[in-house]
């Protein structure tokens, strides 16, 4: 009984300190769903997660920082139009505002995984840590879909991509 009642207060005390893992999660007045990323095609070295983040308080937070285990490195990215050329631009922090989603998607706000440590295959996840300035941390489940895929399949039509 009593070694039942140690390994119940150690899972309880790494609950308050290991971030949350689930598909879709919140962090303060943060919900964090629809985490997805495409398979890799062959032998690439880089990949891109997508999530969108709803703010449901009061205050703009800011995602400052996102890790994964998947690559060497992994950074908020941001495509945009330069002389009719579209560039892709490191991104130092993304304001989540209260009432509207940031939907990161193909063709705008990315998670750039740079240096893949294994191609990203279909029907996997991998876990995706977000850090916010107000809210904290929070670790997210993000579903490898096919090569082609344009959104998560869950996309409920909170703004974003289409198709």
């Amino acid at each position: 009984m009593k070694a039942a009642y140690h390994a119940l207060v150690l899972v309880a005390a790494m609950g308050m300190v290991f971030p949350t893992v689930a598909d879709d999660s919140t962090v303060g007045a943060l919900t964090i769903e629809d985490a997805w990323a495409r398979a890799s095609a062959g032998p690439a070295k880089t990949g891109a997660a997508y999530v969108t983040i709803t703010n449901g308080g009061a205050e703009t937070d800011r995602l400052i920082a996102v890790t994964t285990p998947v690559a060497k490195k992994a950074a908020v990215h941001a495509h945009t139009m330069d002389g009719g050329v579209m560039k892709m631009r490191p991104v130092e922090a993304v304001e989540v505002n209260p009432g509207e989603p940031t939907v990161f998607m193909p063709g705008g706000l990315h998670v750039m995984l740079m240096g893949l440590k294994a191609p990203l295959v279909e029907g996997n996840t991998f876990p995706l840590t977000l850090a916010f300035e107000r809210s904290g941390i929070v670790e997210v489940r993000v579903r490898v879909l096919g090569v082609s895929a344009m959104r998560h399949p869950e996309h409920h039509g909170k703004g974003g991509s289409g198709s």
